[in-house]
């Protein structure tokens, strides 16, 4: 007794059964005769009975499609004609019901001693069962790639998510919802008893804002789900709103037929809950809901860390917070404006500090450093120098003082940590710095003409290291800040950019300030967008922009400041072709040539026989009769002095040429130095020469 027979007796598979899994049948075709003998296995997979055929090929395919027809036809003729000898074919034929029976013929073609095609023999076999489990399969298939898909995005998206914000803006932002295989999302939090509803997203569901914030309590579906426990599957809407009356209004203003509601938990904790909506779903598979089980745990997940960091990037701000000076004192003859960014790294807070110092004699003391490490220990130093440091300069201490006290005062905290840093004392009246630098950034200068200049500040070690080494030595550079002129400090967060040379950032920084607002705070607006947020947010960013306040002068008496630095060539051609536009534009061009002249003797003779720099000044006298004076300000005591040069000499004409060109000029004590300064124009009447002038 064969298995069949077996399956048979005991009723496990029937006739019909068995004669399904037995469509197989033969066929022998006579080229010659152009006749088909087929069995009764075989007519009966071409839906034809032995009565009802006549062994013509025509009938034996007359249920085909007319382009399988073809098809069928093709196969065959290449396969005769070719010199093959077997072909293989597979194609519908529908049934009296509609439904298509897959068939599967495998052919061997019989050839005379001459290659001539004479017969053809072979089987066909119904393959519709195959076809459909493989159909089936495929389908199977498919629905778990979408799902592993959906899985996968979700989870990409969601792992790069820090903030709440960032997982709301992953799950609402571009291709959110596509990620989700939703059509619309409902996403609440539970805060202090209420369940507030922190994202909507999806076409006609803002007609759910009056439920933005509501009660944690049981008359709406997603409340009802958080204080269960359980999800919701929603099939229809109109039960939905039997079940909850107070949302039934709104409903038949949603455009989807479906949704899911789902609990969001974590470590046994309830975080919210979501809504998913879909509008060409109304059931929901095993599959399907399993699916959106594992979503909610997903976000529920990336939800928990984004709260656990939004929780310690409170604290840790709040920290930071209090050790930053409350308030930042006014100040005559220039503004100031500072700016923190706090590194986007939970609680590694930084050591980062600036701050502003009222000192003696209406001069101000200003400060950017930055404390080794990235943790409170460093925010707690930070405070402790910052302090500390604030009271050395408060008692008027000179700045390399101030420094070479607060790196003691390091040391001895015995923490082994070291702070960077540069300090400065400004006199705003006199426009005269005295900085100071400790292993830090120095100051970049951005001057009246849109150049920005980098001081050379001699430096000594960063604060703590300099006590321990024994090497306290904190070296001072003068600077002169004129009338518009803008510096600024900043912290290496806002110049680092990762994978980068540090000089990179310093040119961006450069180019940031040259094509900046003027005023204080915009430029320090400017600089943040620019290049905080340019770099990213791994370090904490001390920002401090000082800009001393312009002196234009009045429309009838205009004035211009520029500094032109020691070391800077270019900058001597650069302040006479200033001054000479300056004239041209005042409406006193005749003027520009004899000034543009003697505004180079008066610079070269700084540049060349002092140490430092030198302030220009050009203005228009308000008299009726209007004059220019220049006056080039420098550092130096010594006072020019006249000589009789040869005919062959190269130098010692420049005071010759001033009594030559200038109605009159002079010498005048300034500080700690002296200006030069010379009149054109008209002669100056005779009660003004007689007093002395200005």
């Amino acid at each position: 007794m064969t298995d069949d027979d077996r399956l048979t007796r005991t009723g496990e598979i029937g006739p019909a059964e068995r004669l399904a899994m037995n469509r197989t049948g033969s066929f022998d075709w006579d080229l010659d005769t152009g006749t088909i003998d087929v069995d009764d296995a075989g007519l009966l997979v071409f839906g034809l009975s032995s009565d009802a055929y006549d062994g013509r090929p025509e009938t034996l395919v007359a249920r085909l499609a007319p382009e399988e027809r073809t098809r069928l036809d093709a196969i065959v003729r290449e396969a005769v004609r070719g010199g093959s000898v077997s072909y293989t074919a597979h194609f519908p034929i529908p049934q009296a019901d509609g439904s298509p029976h897959w068939t599967h013929v495998q052919a061997r073609i019989l050839r005379t001693a001459e290659g001539r095609a004479q017969r053809i023999v072979g089987i066909v076999r119904d393959t519709t069962a195959e076809v459909t489990h493989s159909a089936f399969l495929l389908e199977l298939e498919r629905r778990r790639e979408v799902q592993t898909s959906i899985v996968e995005r979700t989870t990409n998206a969601l792992s790069r998510a820090v903030t709440v914000d960032d997982v709301t803006a992953a799950l609402t932002g571009p291709g959110g919802l596509a990620r989700l295989g939703a059509d619309g999302l409902a996403l609440g939090l539970v805060e202090n008893g209420s369940l507030n509803v922190i994202a909507l997203s999806g076409e006609s569901l803002d007609v759910l804002n009056d439920f933005r914030t509501r009660r944690l309590d049981r008359g709406l579906p997603l409340a009802e789900t958080v204080l269960s426990g359980r999800p919701r599957f929603v099939s229809s809407f109109a039960s939905l709103g039997r079940d909850f009356p107070e949302l039934a209004p709104y409903l038949t203003r949603l455009e989807f037929r479906s949704a899911c509601y789902l609990p969001l938990v974590a470590q046994a904790r309830s975080l919210g809950g979501m809504a998913l909506f879909y509008r060409g779903r109304s059931s929901f598979n095993a599959d399907e809901r399993n699916l959106a089980l594992g979503l909610a745990a997903i976000v529920a997940q990336s939800l928990q860390r984004a709260i656990l960091f939004d929780e310690e990037r409170e604290l840790a701000t709040g920290l930071q917070a209090t050790m930053l000076p409350r308030r930042i004192p006014e100040i005559t003859g220039g503004e100031i404006a500072v700016r923190y960014h706090a590194a986007w790294s939970g609680r590694q807070v930084g050591g980062d500090w600036y701050d502003v110092i009222s000192l003696p004699r209406g001069r101000v003391g200003i400060v950017v450093g930055d404390v080794q490490g990235h943790d409170t220990h460093a925010a707690a130093i930070m405070g402790q120098l910052r302090i500390a440091l604030r009271a050395y300069a408060g008692e008027g201490h000179a700045p390399s003082t101030v420094l070479a006290r607060a790196s003691r005062f390091l040391a001895e905290l015995d923490t082994n940590r070291f702070a960077t840093c540069t300090y400065a004392q400004v006199d705003l009246t006199s426009g005269t710095l005295r900085a100071v630098r400790a292993g830090h950034l120095g100051p970049l200068i951005r001057h009246n003409d849109g150049r920005v200049g980098r001081p050379n500040l001699r430096g000594g070690l960063p604060l703590g290291l300099a006590t321990v080494f024994g090497d306290e030595e904190f070296p001072e550079t003068r600077l002169d800040l004129v009338p518009g002129e803008t510096l600024v400090l900043c912290t290496d967060g806002l110049v680092e950019q990762p994978g980068s040379d540090i000089a990179t950032g310093l040119d961006a920084l450069a180019e940031a300030i040259r094509s900046g607002p003027p005023q204080a705070e915009a430029l320090a607006d400017h600089l943040s967008e620019r290049l905080w947020e340019r770099w990213g947010s791994g370090d904490d960013v001390a920002l401090l922009v000082l800009r001393r306040t312009p002196d234009p002068g009045t429309p009838r008496a205009p004035r211009i400041h520029q500094y032109i630095h020691q070391a800077d060539p270019q900058g001597l051609s650069d302040a006479r072709a200033a001054v000479g536009q300056a004239l041209r534009d005042w409406g006193l061009p005749e003027l520009s040539d004899d000034a543009e002249l003697l505004t180079g003797e008066l610079l070269v003779n700084v540049l060349l026989h002092t140490e430092g720099g030198a302030v220009l000044t050009l203005e228009v006298l308000p008299e009726p009769v209007r004059r220019v004076r220049l006056s080039v300000q420098d550092r130096s005591s010594a006072w020019p002095r006249r000589r009789t040069p040869g005919e062959a000499a190269t130098s010692g004409r420049g005071l010759l040429l001033l009594d030559a060109l200038a109605s009159r000029w002079g010498v005048e004590p300034r500080g700690e130095g002296k200006a030069v300064w010379c009149e054109i124009g008209p002669e100056p009447a005779v009660a003004d020469v007689a007093s002395g002038g200005r």
